[in-house]
């Protein structure tokens, strides 16, 4: 089993889903968490999981397009607890459409949260991670960081750039002790993806079609990607930086 003892991390967008479970696996193998999110009710329901299981954790208020918000927290954490091992930028948005269908507000919107949240937080703690000659940058991107979706030009473009951004990072300071590296998911069955199907007049119809992109012909649970992220984020990934890792059931495979 991977082991986090000692390490402080935080994970953003972590009341739910991907981040939701990535902070309760992280913390059952030591992990300090700083549960991060907008979402005040269900950042503390994941903390409140996470100490009942003998977990330690905070939720800490944090809205990624806020590049004040994003330092204040920086420095509280700091103060804190005078470093961060792990950084975790899960938080992300998307948008449906093409480029007829996508707008320069709706490109904006995108890029705030799942680029420019990303380079404003990891700079945020960068400093004081080369500091002490250690830390672990993972960023949450996505197939459509890899592979070209049909109708998600805003989401595509947005990360993209988050696994160029993590490539770029990594080679910059990867004698300097950090590693960076991005998490691809394919489709996964996040509350979020739950809600959305349920709307559908046909939700069954629905979950089948999108299990269909995947190879493997199911969708991922949160709690796969959540393995990745903790392996990621452990010793036993020392020599791992840079990547952009797939976890999309062979969605990639037919691109």
């Amino acid at each position: 089993m991977f082991d986090l003892k000692g390490k402080a991390m935080l994970i953003t967008g972590a009341a739910s889903g991907i981040g939701e479970a990535a902070a309760i696996a992280a913390s059952s193998v030591g992990a300090f968490v700083y549960v991060a999110d907008l979402d005040r009710d269900n950042g503390a329901r994941v903390v409140a999981h996470i100490i009942e299981n003998g977990g330690a954790a905070e939720f800490i208020y944090l809205n990624v397009a806020d590049d004040d918000n994003c330092n204040a927290v920086a420095q509280k954490i700091l103060a804190d607890k005078g470093k961060l091992d792990i950084l975790v930028n899960n938080a992300g948005i998307g948008h449906v459409g093409t480029m007829l269908e996508t707008d320069a507000a709706d490109l904006d919107r995108l890029y705030n949260v799942n680029v420019r949240g990303v380079f404003v937080l990891t700079k945020a703690f960068l400093p004081s991670m080369l500091e002490k000659g250690s830390g672990v940058v993972i960023n949450l991107a996505s197939v459509g960081g890899i592979a070209a979706i049909s109708e998600r030009l805003a989401y595509c473009t947005t990360k993209f750039a988050v696994v160029g951004f993590t490539k770029a990072l990594a080679l910059d300071h990867a004698k300097a002790g950090i590693r960076a590296n991005a998490v691809c998911p394919g489709r996964v069955e996040t509350p979020f993806v739950k809600k959305r199907i349920a709307e559908y007049s046909d939700p069954k119809a629905a979950y089948e079609q999108m299990a269909a992109t995947q190879a493997l012909g199911r969708m991922a649970t949160p709690e796969e990607i959540a393995a990745a992220i903790v392996y990621l984020a452990s010793d036993e990934a020392a020599f791992i930086t840079g990547t952009a890792f797939e976890i999309d059931g062979g969605f990639s495979l037919g691109k």
